[in-house]
């Protein structure tokens, strides 16, 4: 499985982003697909995730600002990053988890809002 992210940039304080991740090869097995970010100095953190059948999970710290969603058919899903704020800053990885081989992740895309 290839996992292509997309979408990053620098933004203002309030400003919107949206993460696009497209997935290819061996892709029956995955069940869940999400997005992670690590800012410097700290753990990798999920963003936000979404199960095939369209279950999301969402932590409090991104709720209500962040939205994930998938395309199916084209192997594709995104992150709709609204009222950003600076401690939104991190390089944001979309990850997809497969109940046999367990965790595929994207290259990272640096998310910068400036205050």
């Amino acid at each position: 499985v290839q996992l292509q992210a997309s979408g990053g940039g620098l933004v203002q304080a309030g400003g919107s982003l949206r993460l696009s991740c497209a997935a290819s090869g061996s892709i029956f097995s995955i069940h869940r697909t999400g997005w992670y970010r690590q800012a410097p100095g700290k753990q990798r953190e999920l963003v936000a995730a979404i199960t095939n059948g369209g279950f999301t999970n969402v932590p409090d710290s991104v709720k209500g600002r962040f939205t994930i969603s998938r395309d199916n058919a084209k192997n594709t899903w995104y992150l709709q990053m609204n009222s950003l704020k600076p401690e939104d800053t991190a390089v944001y990885y979309c990850n997809a988890l497969s109940g046999y081989t367990g965790n595929y992740w994207g290259q990272g895309t640096l998310v910068t809002v400036s205050s």
